[in-house]
């Protein structure tokens, strides 16, 4: 189930699933500790009317739409039921400034005649992610609100409707001691106000509503976090006080003077685009940790039926996602990225997989021993993009501070372990996982990242003043350069190859089609965009893959099994490869076929622009988890390349 909107400050995060009800909420960090990751976690929303209680995930009735309809991260979701003649529109935003979850909440009576409407908000949550039985929830009369806590960390949940707080409340057990949930105390209407409940706590608040025929009302919802009680009940009376009209203009103001770099280059993209480019912009930085950390995804499905989903931060995706944010001269979120990874770079110089957003170590599945090598579990490609696109920082800000701050302390031992992490007897960089995390070999793509990193690197130490290190590193990447051109194309086919495996004594070349080996090499340089070899390898990716402008989704590589729909398929069409595709082709020129690529990713968004990592070549459908942050920010970069060239066009 994708997100259709995500909502974000940099510190909480909430994910409104199809049905527009909170589906994820993280605090204190974008991507980690989700208090509502799951099926039984849903914020329910309930309407009773005329005798009865329809939620609005289980009754078939209710029609959803979602959209952003200003420019501001600021959700609109319209939920209609005809059957019951009530219109709901939800105007959701987190707080600019504070950790505030707000919902302005328009109820509408279709109906021809004066009703009793009520409605009610439920909230589950499992703090800290946790699943033990230890959470708090308490009534508090004083401050008009439910207070949800656990150690460090503090819910408290308020609202009004015309000045006057919520008049109906009760708090309850669910998925303990055969409870379902205090949201089944709605089906009479009343709630059964019951003030305190720890363990596996939830609750629920009511609002009465007497509408006039064809007529509305307008009810205020918010959750404030904190880390700890006090600072809670504190950013709850800062929304009773200052009304949530305020709150909700502020953040848009903030919306809109962070803005202001894409803004100022929006009348240059195409018109069909301008829309879902700005919208692209607002998700990415939606899925950015104030600390640094750039999540993946914070779409939690892939919880359901995985052991893990993708809230973590890979270095490779950061630098993705920053790279057109520091082509459009944003410099706060680069720099912090950068903090993050100096903060986790090990000793050697290098980044390991995944980090969590508070930095510590995420999840993994690569070992340190490979048959009889010991050997990091890394992809080298994610230490190289992090040195490769500081550079690009560097060049677009212009300012010496910023080779004293990370210079020494991360390009140094960065440039230097990529100089070191080569095979001597094939000239090439040593085996590591490649980019799409399942083989451990020599990869193409990983080769032509390392490449262009430590040519970057070499620039840098050059202005640095250190002029040993800059030929070292220019040494080493024209000996790399050497290498690739020896080793890493297929004559056969036509094609470069994914990669080789030279572990344990091996030679073994992998002959599959990878689309990141074919448009790494051109990316990042290690073959020029109109050599025979590279413009040979594009024409069999696009007979292998059957591509056309029509349908042209392409997939990662040959049979690629992950998530794969139908075995009739040579695998799921990814944005990401397709966009490169894009990205080549208006490097050579042609415009017009880029363009398609670009309306065939915007026809496959869903309605507020959310971009997933795949599409179903079957059905066309989006395949979660989204928002996939690195879809986004190849979409803008595909942009941007477009507006780059038309300018050096003139």
């Amino acid at each position: 189930m994708a997100r259709p909107i995500v909502l974000s400050n940099g510190e909480l995060h909430v994910g409104l699933n199809k049905f527009g009800l909170v589906h994820d909420f993280y605090y204190p960090y974008v991507g980690f500790e989700n208090h509502a990751a799951g099926t039984h976690l849903r914020h329910k929303v309930g309407v009773f009317v005329d005798g009865t209680v329809s939620w609005l995930d289980e009754d078939p009735d209710w029609v959803f739409s979602f959209r952003y309809p200003y420019t501001a991260l600021i959700g609109h979701t319209l939920a209609r039921n005809d059957r019951l003649g009530v219109i709901l529109e939800f105007d959701d935003c987190v707080d600019a400034e504070m950790s505030a979850f707000i919902r302005n909440i328009h109820v509408v009576n279709l109906a021809t005649d004066q009703r009793e409407i009520k409605l009610f908000m439920h909230q589950a949550f499992a703090i800290g992610d946790s699943r033990s039985n230890t959470d708090t929830a308490q009534y508090l009369p004083d401050s008009d609100a439910i207070l949800h806590y656990r150690g460090r960390r503090a819910l408290v949940i308020g609202g009004d409707k015309s000045g006057q707080p919520f008049d109906q409340f009760t708090i309850g057990l669910f998925g303990i001691e055969h409870h379902e949930g205090s949201y089944r105390d709605a089906e009479d209407g009343v709630l059964s106000r019951n003030p305190v409940e720890h363990g596996r706590v939830d609750s629920i608040l009511g609002y009465t509503l007497n509408i006039a025929p064809h007529s509305s009302e307008r009810v205020h919802y918010w959750v404030a976090a904190g880390m700890s009680i006090r600072e809670a009940l504190y950013i709850h009376k800062q929304l009773a006080d200052d009304g949530i009209h305020k709150r909700v203009h502020k953040t848009a103001d903030w919306w809109h003077e962070w803005l202001k770099p894409a803004l100022a280059i929006v009348d240059k993209v195409p018109n069909d685009h301008r829309e879902l480019f700005i919208r692209s912009i607002m998700i990415v930085k939606s899925q950015f940790d104030k600390r640094g950390a750039v999540i993946a995804s914070t779409d939690s499905t892939m919880l359901n039926y995985s052991r893990d989903a993708y809230a973590y931060s890979w270095p490779r995706d950061g630098g993705y996602a920053l790279w057109p944010l520091i082509r459009m001269g944003y410099k706060d979120e680069p720099y912090r990225f950068f903090e993050f990874c100096r903060r986790g770079m090990h000793p050697s110089g290098y980044l390991m997989h995944k980090y969590r957003a508070d930095g510590a170590l995420g999840s993994s599945w690569h070992p340190y021993v490979h048959g009889e090598e010991v050997a990091p579990p890394i992809q080298e490609d994610e230490t190289a993009i992090v040195v490769f696109m500081f550079s690009q920082y560097f060049t677009a800000q212009n300012d010496p501070s910023l080779l004293k701050d990370f210079y020494g302390s991360m390009i140094v031992p960065m440039a230097n372990f990529l100089t070191e992490f080569v095979d001597q007897s094939t000239g090439l960089p040593k085996p590591s996982y490649d980019l799409w995390e399942e083989y451990y070999m020599v990869t193409t793509y990983s080769t032509a990242v390392t490449y262009a990193a430590l040519l970057a690197a070499s620039d840098l130490a050059g202005i640095a003043g250190d002029d040993s290190h800059a030929v070292q590193w220019r040494t080493a990447a024209d000996d790399i350069k050497t290498a690739a051109e020896k080793h890493l194309f297929n004559e056969e086919r036509n094609t470069f190859y994914k990669g080789i495996f030279t572990d344990n004594h091996r030679f073994d070349k992998d002959t599959t089609i990878d689309a990141s080996a074919i448009f790494g090499a051109s990316l990042f340089g290690l073959f020029e965009s109109d050599s025979p070899k590279l413009t040979a390898a594009v024409k069999t990716l696009k007979e292998a893959f059957t591509y056309s402008q029509q349908r042209p989704g392409l997939p990662r590589y040959e049979n690629d099994p992950y998530r794969r729909t139908s075995d009739d398929v040579s695998g799921n069409w990814w944005f990401i490869s397709s966009l490169w595709h894009a990205q080549y082709l208006i490097e050579e020129g042609n415009e017009a076929e880029a363009i398609s690529i670009l309306d065939w990713t915007k026809a496959h968004a869903l309605t507020t622009g959310m971009l997933g990592e795949q599409v179903n070549p079957t059905d066309e459908t989006s395949v979660a988890p989204a928002p996939l942050t690195w879809s986004h920010a190849e979409y803008i970069s595909t942009i941007l390349d477009l507006i780059d060239r038309r300018t050096r066009r003139g």
